[in-house]
């Protein structure tokens, strides 16, 4: 039995780049040139309001067009890419395609945008649930799955695998985040209902602490290019310096499948792994009796207890968990916070003791309402939670908590990455 082929390429150009990727994987030799092919990439969110460091984050635009130009001088006309975005308020796939550069794509070479979000989603049995996954997805003959290189605070490492979860529609998001914890388990049987033929992952950045804008980004300059999404994953977490063993959606995945976890049944060309191998750290430290972040022990922050996230807060909380803590830290002033416990999630009960309890969210609020051990509740209901609104509460509470700092923050995180350091914008808006 021949191995599964992984290639790994070092990124220059993007278009001899991913060509060389793709030849070296024999990546299109089960594709047609009559194929109906939807490109999958990692398009999770954008900011249109702050500044929004794309890198590491969504699958850079120079990839796709140098792929989109490759399949069309191949010969391949019926050329989708598809993508679910987080519909926070509402959907917004059609402005990211535009910010991306796509619209050159669909004038250039007739590819078709569609935002999942707009269109129909078919119900699919997975035996012990069911998903609602995009009719475009499940009716494609061929998938390209264009995930990034990056880290994932609740599922260690985000790639091909994880990224096909944004092909479901917004209930079925959330159902994997359920209270049972079998997030892990969920989202790997995606991939045993869609055509997926072909992995690509961008590893132009890879991303720490992600999957947000967030995290750290570094400049990576990689390509890993597989048809077996499994091992393509594999070696992606390799390149991040995870094991499969230490990844329990790839270890779930490999023991469903019979497949091996050591990496002894793939076969790499191109770059050696050893040689590109290097931890990229997935977690936002804890404290050890989960306390809140070392960041605000450090910074000496007392009367004030939150909660770790785990696998239950969804994506759309996600994007305001980390908004939240920095109006937090802000908030501190040197004084001790009034005895305040923040709670989020589908599982994370208040604890007794405590003067106030943050709700963080729709699911912790429900949760939470009988909960006899709150003495007052600051309930921040929304789904996500609205973050001028918690401003608001808080200062009700006498808390001097201002969304001006995460403004500021994000200008920061945003100033950071330098294009003399090689993160260039023009990446995300590509034209060739």
């Amino acid at each position: 039995m021949n191995k599964p082929v992984v290639s790994i390429v070092k990124f220059d150009d993007a278009y001899r780049s991913t060509k060389r990727a793709l030849e070296l994987c024999d990546g299109l030799k089960e594709f047609r040139t009559t194929d109906r092919i939807v490109i999958k990439p990692n398009l999770v969110f954008w900011d249109f309001d702050l500044p929004f460091p794309p890198f590491g984050v969504v699958t850079t635009s120079v990839v796709m067009f140098a792929l989109v130009r490759l399949l069309y001088e191949e010969g391949y006309r019926h050329l989708i890419i598809g993508e679910a975005p987080l519909p926070v308020p509402r959907s917004r796939g059609r402005e990211i395609f535009k910010a991306l550069g796509y619209e050159e794509l669909r004038e250039r070479y007739g590819v078709e945008l569609v935002d999942f979000n707009e269109e129909r989603f078919e119900p699919v049995d997975f035996g012990d649930f069911q998903l609602a996954i995009a009719r475009r997805a499940l009716e494609a003959d061929k998938i390209i799955n264009v995930p990034v290189l990056k880290t994932h605070g609740q599922c260690k490492v985000s790639l091909g695998l994880k990224n096909l979860k944004g092909c479901l529609d917004r209930k079925s998001k959330m159902l994997c985040h359920n209270p049972e914890g079998n997030l892990e388990q969920m989202f790997p049987q995606i991939v045993e209902k869609l055509p997926v033929a072909l992995t690509i992952i961008d590893g132009v950045f890879t991303l720490e602490k992600g999957p947000g804008a967030t995290g750290r980004a570094y400049r990576k300059d990689l390509l890993i290019a597989s048809r077996d999404p499994f091992s393509c994953d594999a070696i992606g977490a390799a390149l991040m310096g995870y094991a499969v063993e230490e990844v329990p959606h790839l270890e779930f995945f490999a023991r469903r499948h019979g497949r091996a976890t050591d990496l002894s049944d793939v076969e790499v060309r191109g770059e050696n792994i050893e040689k590109h191998r290097a931890y990229v750290n997935y977690d936002w430290e804890w404290t050890e009796d989960n306390s809140g972040p070392i960041g605000f022990q450090k910074r000496g922050i007392k009367g004030l207890v939150v909660r770790k996230y785990d696998e239950t807060l969804c994506t759309g909380c996600t994007t305001a968990y980390n908004p939240m803590l920095v109006m937090l830290m802000g908030a501190f002033k040197g004084e001790p916070f009034p005895g305040i416990e923040v709670v989020s999630g589908k599982k994370q009960l208040a604890s007794a003791g405590f003067e106030k309890t943050i709700l963080f969210g729709k699911c912790a609020c429900e949760l939470n309402k009988k909960n006899p051990n709150i003495k007052h509740a600051i309930a921040l209901r929304g789904c996500p939670p609205d973050l001028r609104k918690f401003e608001k509460m808080m200062r009700e509470e006498g808390i001097d908590c201002s969304y001006e700092d995460y403004v500021n923050y994000r200008h920061h995180i945003f100033n950071r990455y330098k294009v003399e350091e090689g993160f260039d914008i023009a990446l995300y808006r590509a034209t060739q």
